[in-house]
């Protein structure tokens, strides 16, 4: 893979409002289990585990503090993934994430990476509290011992949390990359995956994510009217610094002429594959000419103002406003029925504002931060969309079908869950030891500004893109 460095360095992290960062742990105390070298038939057999899983929902349904949607559009596989994963670490912590695939491949790189991504994210927070003898993970959340301490003493320990939660998820991000180059059974050189991840721990909201997928926050204001906070930027060639760091590669960015609003990455030799984003798991055909996986980071302390946060494929964010999510989410009936709502209202939005293009695909993921979500009858969740139905088949490689419509949730494992979980998680751990390896964190990371909606993410295969790189 050609290197790629930008003249400029800028951080990944930011903090909201320059809140003071609470006293949170890592929470990733876990497993005492001995590290072992995992081959490839090893880590497909702890992704089989992985829906017999509790609380880890990847289909169209409901946790104890979510609701998830998805609806194929009318461009062919439904390519979009999306999880929430409740007790991640330990109680109190979860994992939310939406993922959309394109190019030929796309469906099964955002499912790949939807199934990988948060073991490699634990391994690497495993990692990191193995090395430092567990220091940096002790806390205790809400013990009033801790809140009398010595400022400098304790912004340190903050900084430090900061830091490990940074370096895990740009490690796991690039481990997932280097996974995806190495799958033998997943052409990944002309497809690729965008990914918006956040992991939830107490008041602390800690973020990784490339492409286009966004997340926004809504939280009250002073007048108590619910705003919308964008969270994370739509990092696409558009954005200067994306940009400058394509060019600098030798890759081109430009936009045709029947779309002039949608800048795209094309190769210097060839007008192809002329993707819409700058960042993005997969893609290898440009990642040698500025396209990279590097995710940008953030960490922000959530308040009582915040209520609640929106996960997002840009099938949903082309045709609505953040504002008009935070709205049409507030406002729906059930908590249960937000996401469906909101993908139905934007699939009605294509038909209005682009009649003659072909609907995106959609998937929403709806996490309340007070923890709640209401009680409803059996009648209230079969209440989805034809489409929705028609899509709640088994999930199959060839993409027609996606994963069934609900996968139960129980707030107390059993002895043969638990078994399960802790297989899957130990064998996530070992993995840690053999990325560090092959992974080396980027030396310069680079911010963008918030960029503009876009059609389709590529516009043609390259002339050699049935021909696998050399490597």
């Amino acid at each position: 893979m050609g290197g790629c460095v930008s003249t400029s360095s800028s951080t990944c992290s930011s903090r909201s409002n320059g809140e003071k960062v609470s006293h949170e742990c890592l929470g990733i105390s876990m497993f005492g289990r001995k590290r072992i070298r995992r081959t490839f038939s090893d880590h497909a057999i702890a992704l089989q585990h992985l829906s017999s899983i509790p609380n880890r929902v990847f289909a169209n349904g409901k946790s104890r503090t979510s609701c998830i949607f998805t609806q194929q559009g009318r461009k062919g596989i439904n390519q979009d993934a999306m999880i929430v994963w409740e007790d991640f670490m330990v109680e109190d912590v979860t994992f939310c994430g939406v993922f959309d695939g394109h190019g030929p491949h796309g469906h099964l790189v955002a499912r790949k990476v939807r199934d990988a991504l948060p073991l490699k994210l634990l391994s690497f927070l495993k990692s990191f509290e193995s090395k430092g003898g567990g220091s940096a993970a002790v806390c205790c959340n809400g013990n009033p011992q801790l809140e009398v301490v010595d400022p400098d003493k304790d912004q340190v320990v903050v900084d430090k949390v900061d830091t490990q939660w940074k370096e895990a998820f740009l490690q796991s991000y690039k481990a997932m990359d280097t996974e995806l180059r190495s799958q033998p059974n997943l052409d990944c050189f002309c497809s690729g995956s965008t990914a918006v991840t956040l992991v939830k721990q107490g008041s602390n909201l800690y973020m990784g994510y490339i492409g286009d997928s966004r997340a926004i926050l809504a939280s009250k204001n002073d007048n108590d009217s619910m705003v919308a906070v964008q969270l994370t930027v739509d990092l696409k060639p558009n954005l200067p610094k994306e940009a400058e760091r394509i060019k600098q590669c030798k890759g081109r960015v430009f936009a045709l002429q029947d779309e002039p609003e949608v800048q795209r990455v094309w190769l210097p030799f060839d007008n192809a594959p002329g993707l819409a984003m700058a960042r993005a798991f997969g893609d290898f055909c440009v990642k040698e000419y500025g396209v990279i996986s590097v995710p940008e980071f953030s960490h922000r302390v959530l308040t009582e103002r915040d209520k609640f946060i929106v996960l997002a494929s840009d099938g949903v964010w082309d045709v609505l406003t953040n504002e008009e999510v935070v709205d049409i989410v507030s406002s729906a009936p059930t908590r249960s029925s937000a996401a469906r709502i909101l993908v139905d209202t934007a699939a009605r939005e294509w038909k209005i504002k682009y009649p003659t293009s072909k609907m995106d695909d959609c998937a929403v993921v709806c996490l309340f931060l007070d923890g709640k979500m209401d009680v409803e009858s059996d009648n209230e969740d079969q209440c989805f969309s034809s489409a929705a139905l028609q899509s709640n088949a088994a999930e199959s490689d060839d993409g027609r079908n996606s994963e069934p419509s609900l996968q139960r949730n129980t707030t107390v494992r059993s002895a043969e869950e638990n078994d399960v979980y802790k297989r899957v998680v130990a064998e996530a751990e070992a993995e840690a030891e053999a990325d560090q390896e092959t992974t080396v964190t980027e030396d310069k990371k680079w911010s963008g500004l918030e960029g503009v909606t876009r059609v389709n993410s590529l516009v043609q295969l390259p002339r050699f893109s049935d021909e696998r790189p050399r490597p």
